[in-house]
């Protein structure tokens, strides 16, 4: 197993990098990657920068350059039902692009010649990945939807829930890093703190918890997930 760790923003990340063992960097496209063994599971973490396109580039470079075998994205999302609180972890079952519509051609977010209109995340690592969450907060499982637009509005997210009622969290990346690990075959996982309630005060919101709440929840997640596969990699993904 090699690991892939994505996050948009490096308060998302923070406290990983610093904990691999023995580092190595390298820039590449633009970003720099770090690899080395994060609590003996052999990782590179990457920072995609915010947006789709930039997702999947990233998540793209590490299959094909760097190898990795797993991708997880870890960071913050805003609520997308009212039972999902700021503060609460949402770990994605799939994943659907929100802003795609190709119609008439295909319907309402189909990605033309896959058939599929939501990406399903692994199961096992997924699995992993909620009972890894479960000491951090309170842990919700379902869909996430990905777009190029920040959510920052009581209308957007009321037109959203019309199309899509079973939404959990609304973010910007994990959609795009579904359909490229769908693509190429790689397991993978998404988990998004929630950090505001994608209103009218999201922008405020955001800022704040990600200074202040989202790395230790990133770091104390990911080394939770870590530690279980640890002493001999018993993961059997």
């Amino acid at each position: 197993m090699r690991l892939g760790i994505i996050s948009a923003l490096a308060e998302e990340q923070h406290g990983l990098i610093e904990a691999l063992y023995s580092p190595a960097k390298q820039i590449h496209g633009m970003r720099e990657y770090t690899s080395g063994k994060l609590w003996e599971i052999d990782a590179v973490c990457v920072l995609s920068r915010i947006g789709k396109v930039a997702a999947a580039m990233t998540a793209a470079i590490l299959v094909e350059k760097f190898g990795v075998t797993h991708i997880i994205f870890t960071g913050v999302a805003g609520s997308g039902d009212k039972n999902v609180k700021v503060g609460d972890i949402v770990v994605a079952d799939t994943l659907v692009q929100h802003d795609f519509d190709a119609s008439p051609l295909f319907p309402r977010f189909e990605i033309p010649l896959t058939g599929l209109s939501s990406f399903a995340t692994d199961v096992a690592l997924t699995e992993k990945l909620a009972g890894a969450a479960a000491p951090v907060a309170r842990v919700h499982r379902g869909l996430i939807a990905s777009g190029d637009q920040f959510i920052g509005k009581s209308t957007q997210i009321q037109a959203l829930k019309a199309a899509l009622p079973d939404v959990l969290a609304v973010e910007m990346e994990g959609a795009a890093v579904a359909q490229v690990c769908f693509e190429l075959g790689i397991p993978f996982a998404v988990i998004r703190t929630i950090s505001d309630n994608a209103n009218d005060d999201a922008a405020v919101d955001f800022m704040h918890f990600i200074k202040t709440v989202a790395s230790r929840y990133a770091f104390d997640v990911i080394r939770n997930f870590c530690r279980c596969g640890a002493g001999g990699n018993p993961w059997s993904l």
